[in-house]
């Protein structure tokens, strides 16, 4: 797959997406981009500040779900915009996410508005392997 994500068929309330990586750390850091890249066009988004960010639950799905839900609360508390992640996935008995997002605040001169991002549902959210390659399929609710 040479693409780090793809688009699925557009609808009027929702954005689907699936997002690659060699293992699941680098899926989830795409499935962020992917999410960022529906709010503004990421390639324009300079890497300048990065926040940690820490999520835990039981499941993968939990946790992917929680990973973008911090990040589209640090773009609606403080305004930022990101286009680098950097993720740590450890299971003990929870499975929790050490990550990094590296981005700047939103800027209207600089930075296209893209769909405006509500939440990210579970409806249809899938982890899995294909072709050596994990994925993760995502809704955003728009």
């Amino acid at each position: 797959m040479s693409s780090e994500f793809i688009y699925l068929d557009e609808h009027t309330a929702d954005v689907a997406f699936i997002a690659y990586g060699n293992d699941l750390n680098e899926a989830f850091e795409n499935a962020a981009k992917a999410m960022f890249n529906v709010m503004t066009d990421i390639k324009k988004v300079d890497a300048t500040k990065c926040l940690e960010v820490e999520v835990e639950d039981n499941e993968l799905r939990g946790l992917l779900k929680k990973w973008l839900e911090e990040l589209l609360y640090l773009f609606d508390a403080e305004g930022l915009v990101f286009s680098e992640f950097k993720v740590s996935i450890n299971k003990n008995e929870l499975y929790k996410l050490r990550g990094k997002a590296c981005g700047e605040s939103f800027n209207i001169n600089k930075h296209t508005s893209g769909i405006e991002v509500k939440a990210v549902s579970y409806h249809w959210m899938e982890i899995g392997e294909e072709k050596g390659k994990k994925f993760v399929r995502v809704i955003l609710d728009i």
